[in-house]
């Protein structure tokens, strides 16, 4: 719905008196150059600068955008210095309030506008992804005819949460996760400008330290933990936010961890040893103290594949898949939510029965190779099917196994070197025991010796 007169009212004593709105509204970007972060998004000619005027009018206006993101990444921000920026009519909605019927009423004041004194209507609808797929289809008139320019925001994939006719009418714009660097660039700013704290409080390197890793690349909670604790220590009378006021204000202990330094990979490692111990509280303890201490997901969920071959193997087969996909879901749903799928994957792999079978397999096949035990494929195993190959002997002599019984043709498949070297030696542990059961049969029937 467009602003009403009580509405206005508000926002303009807002930007007379902005000290009482919350320190992450003041300090909204006003231009498009105030804007952390998103640099990608930003470049001259970008649809964006399209949309505030820069460019971009007539037959070859500026497109409709879709903003994909994490949350606190600027998304609403973008749509705000937007509104403030253009010189055109600016229609704020959100898909948790309105339905069909407020879409219809912007899109008929869109019309009328237009065709009543030549104003375009730019409408951002946040969080587009709650829409159903029949309240999306309601924006497609207005958005394939141009009767509004759209920049809708989601938070989640819109390949599966937006409507295919909608994406291909729009362009989809991928906000990135912030940057230690640029929430740090924002606090320094709410910290000086007049806007923001005006230089009441410091903010010593400890304490900015903790607030990047509470805000795990959100700028809306960085502001806000900065705001309380801030205020907290003005209240006490100290013009310094310690470490000690922080922690007090959030409720969360600085977490003595450096991504960059010896704790990340002494945590990464106390963490896959206590999977490949089976204590999983222990497991459990050091994935909490990763995701507090504000890790990539992905770094996690890389490792959590690597220990499902590393550690697992065939003794739980599902391990494997299941890490797979808890790193495809961390990619899809980040932090806070990817806390939950992680739990999810660590507790499977430390419970899982453990076999390093398959690490100890290929790593002794890759010393024989490395030592230069290797010599000629066998000629009934080589490549038959080129013009001259049956003359040089190569499939000659080669048995198919699905022309047999049991499936099993006993030939020899290593090189002469190798012809009795044995690399995989299963446990019996949880599903690998049907392996080793496999393994025995299948190099009885294969005549093989053991090296």
């Amino acid at each position: 719905m467009e602003p009403d007169l009580f509405t206005a009212a508000a926002e303009e004593r807002q930007e007379k008196d902005p000290t009482g709105s919350p320190l992450a509204v003041r300090m909204r970007p006003r231009t498009l150059d105030e804007v952390v972060g998103q640099q990608h998004l930003l470049k001259p000619g970008s649809p964006l600068r399209r949309l505030v005027g820069e460019g971009g009018t007539g037959p070859a206006g500026p497109s409709s955008v879709i903003l994909w993101g994490p949350p606190g990444t600027g998304k609403t921000t973008l749509a705000y210095v937007v509104s403030k920026a253009t010189n055109k009519r600016f229609v704020e909605l959100s898909a948790i309030t309105a339905g069909v019927k407020e879409v219809r009423a912007v899109i008929d004041g869109a019309r009328r506008a237009v065709g009543g004194y030549g104003k375009e209507t730019v409408l951002f609808l946040d969080e587009i992804h709650r829409f159903s797929k029949a309240q999306q289809d309601s924006l497609l008139p207005a958005v394939e005819n141009r009767w509004v320019t759209l920049i809708a925001a989601t938070t989640e994939n819109p390949y599966f949460s937006v409507i295919s006719p909608l994406l291909s009418r729009s362009l989809l714009l991928t906000l990135e996760p912030l940057t230690d660097d640029d929430v740090r660039g924002l606090l320094r700013r709410a910290l000086s400008d007049e806007r923001g704290l005006g230089d009441a409080v410091t903010l010593p390197e400890d304490t900015e330290a903790h607030l990047l890793r509470i805000a795990g690349g959100d700028a809306r909670r960085a502001l806000t933990a900065l705001e309380a604790a801030a205020g907290a220590a003005l209240d006490k009378g100290e013009a310094e936010v310690t470490l000690e006021t922080l922690e007090e204000t959030v409720d969360r202990a600085a977490v003595k961890y450096d991504r960059d330094g010896d704790q990340h990979y002494d945590v990464a490692s106390a963490l896959i040893k206590s999977i490949r111990g089976s204590d999983v509280d222990a497991a459990l303890h050091y994935l909490a103290r990763m995701i507090e201490a504000g890790e990539d997901p992905r770094f996690i969920a890389r490792r959590l594949m690597i220990s499902a071959s590393e550690d697992i193997g065939l003794a739980d087969p599902n391990a494997l898949p299941v890490a797979v996909a808890a790193a495809q879901a961390v990619a899809m749903i980040g932090f806070p939510e990817a806390a939950l799928t992680l739990s999810h994957a660590t507790i499977a792999l430390a419970l899982a029965p453990k076999s390093n079978a398959a690490t100890t397999a290929i790593g002794a096949a890759l010393e024989d190779v490395r030592k230069g035990h290797a010599g000629p494929v066998p000629a009934h195993l080589r490549d038959s099917h080129y013009k001259g190959a049956g003359k040089l002997g190569h499939g000659q002599g080669y048995v198919y196994p699905h022309d047999l019984q049991e499936g099993i043709a006993a030939q020899q498949y290593a090189p002469d070197e190798l012809k009795d070297r044995t690399y995989y030696t299963p446990t019996r542990h949880g599903a690998e025991a049907r392996y080793a059961d496999a393994v025995e049969w299948t190099r009885g029937h294969l005549g093989r010796k053991r090296s």
